[in-house]
Order: C-alpha cells, then sequence, then structure tokens
C-alpha cells in the first residue's frame, strides 16, 4: 500500500502534508475514488502542530471558543489548537483561557453522547468542532446535532481535508479540499459506478486508516 501513496503539501504551509491514493474505496457513507492518510498528522507532534497553527487561524481573532470537539481521533490537534487559540501572544479573542478537548462517545444506537462527567463542556458552551475528513458532511451534521441536543453553540467546523464547503449553513474551514485534490470523486454507496461497472473494492477506509478487502 505505502508505495502507491503520494505526498500532497498545503500550499499555505508546506509542513502540513497528507498522503493520497487512488482506487476504489468504500466508506461508512459513500464510495470514493481516492484515499486520504492523515496518519501523519494525527499521530507525530511536530505535523499536528503545525496543521493546528493553519486552522486555528481561521477563528483567532474572530471565534469564541471553549471547547473543542474532536472526532477520527484528532485529539492531538485539538490540543494544540486550543494551546494556539490561548496563547497570551497572539491577537485572539479566548486568550487566557482554558479550553476543554472533548470526545464523543457512540452508544450501541450508533448515537453520539457525552457522558455526564463531560456536559458540562459542552452546554452552554462556545464549541469549535474538529473532525479529520469530511466527504458528505453527514457525520458534521450529526456532531453538530449532537452538541446542539445537550445545550452547547457550534461556533465552528474544521476538517483536515473537506469534499463539502458548507453544512447546515455553516462554512467549513479545511487545511485541504478537493482544489487541492480536483480529481476527488465521492458518490452514494448506491450510485457508485464503479461497482455498477464491476469494478471491485480495493480497500474499506475511514479517517483512522485503511483497510484492504
Amino acid at each position: 500500500m505505502d508505495t502507491r501513496l503520494e505526498n500532497l503539501r498545503s500550499a499555505k504551509n508546506p509542513k502540513v502534508r497528507i498522503k493520497v491514493m487512488q482506487g476504489h474505496f468504500a466508506r461508512t457513507h459513500s464510495h470514493v475514488n481516492t484515499y486520504i492518510d492523515i496518519s501523519t498528522i494525527k499521530c507525530r507532534c511536530d505535523h499536528a502542530r503545525e496543521a493546528a497553527k493553519m486552522l486555528a487561524e481561521n477563528y483567532l481573532a474572530t471565534t469564541e471558543v471553549d471547547t473543542i470537539v474532536c472526532l477520527d481521533g484528532m485529539e492531538v490537534v485539538g490540543a494544540f489548537m486550543a494551546e494556539t487559540l490561548e496563547e497570551p501572544g497572539n491577537i485572539s479573542v479566548n486568550r487566557g483561557k482554558n479550553i476543554s478537548i472533548v470526545v464523543p462517545e457512540q452508544n450501541q444506537f450508533g448515537q453520539m453522547m457525552f457522558r455526564d462527567n463531560t456536559r458540562r463542556m459542552v452546554g452552554g458552551q462556545n464549541v469549535l468542532i474538529l473532525v479529520g475528513s469530511i466527504n458528505t458532511g453527514k457525520t458534521m451534521l450529526r456532531a453538530m446535532d449532537t452538541v446542539l441536543y445537550y445545550g452547547g453553540n457550534v461556533t465552528g467546523v474544521c476538517a483536515l481535508f473537506s469534499a463539502v464547503s458548507r453544512v447546515a449553513g455553516m462554512d467549513i474551514c479545511a487545511a485541504f479540499t478537493t482544489k487541492d485534490i480536483p480529481e476527488y470523486q465521492v458518490y452514494p454507496s448506491q450510485d457508485c459506478p464503479w461497482c455498477k461497472a464491476g469494478e471491485k473494492v480495493d480497500a474499506i477506509v475511514n479517517s483512522y486508516g485503511y483497510s484492504a478487502v
């Protein structure tokens, strides 16, 4: 697999990079022709810090953030974002805060939820939602609904990669978009043209990784 992955660096900050691979891949709600590997950013300290700074720039001067809700294993990036937003030297509306980093749990019905001990970090708070990648926006919409259900105020949504620009009327700030990967295509699973053409799926993928079929 590794030999097929190609590096893609951000034009804004070359230190921020993901890896991409062409093929036929199945995701939870869709099929895509490009696998995006974000494990380097999620797992390596320096890369996570650079990506966090890049994403945080979108919110420094304008957006109140009390809590960052992280999906797709993005807690390390979320912590560095909080550090950047709180930093005294920055021209930030969040200087001096102690921003919480929270991860929702999925119950037996597949619904997102927060336990009693973390609800106070969501209810009545200004919440920024951070994810690894967005394809159709369904998971992000579910996360937004969950935050609202627990009484939180969604003030921003961001991702390392996003194939859509808005969810529920809110702009998505992403380090990489389809402008960086113009060949990127996504289809609902039932409408996948590669499946209809008889092409087998290469792997099942999500923000956590790649599992060959």
